[in-house]
């Protein structure tokens, strides 16, 4: 079992940045993949940024405006977002993967709340 617990959500002008956090309650080494979707309200939950071992990737969307990082030390994956929109409001979650003989199993977090709004 995974549990996650996401934090650095809020309200933020567009232009303005804010940094999430994701503190895993096991030592990411032994997690597979680990990410950040978001939900706005009426959409369906999208992926924006996820991390392997070895790779990083972020979608078309928030490229060159946010980062996805790890702490291994603290267990903690980061989303450092720049620049952002409007259309960047959202409920973020945090997820960890691990991948199993015949498939993979996520673990979410409870969602934080990203308002980017004048």
């Amino acid at each position: 079992q995974v549990q996650l617990v996401e934090s650095g959500g809020g309200l933020v002008q567009p232009g303005g940045s804010l940094r999430l956090s994701c503190e895993a309650s096991i030592n990411i080494f032994s997690i597979d993949e680990m990410g950040w979707s978001r939900q706005a309200p009426g959409k369906q939950r999208e992926l924006v940024a996820f991390m392997t071992s070895g790779s990083t990737k972020l979608v078309a969307d928030v490229k060159g405006r946010f980062t996805i990082s790890r702490d291994n030390a603290k267990n903690t994956v980061y989303l450092q977002m720049n620049s952002l929109r409007p259309e960047d409001t959202a409920v973020y979650y945090c997820y960890a993967r691990r991948f199993l003989l015949n498939g993979a199993r996520d673990y979410w977090g409870q969602g934080t709340q990203v308002t980017v709004s004048s």
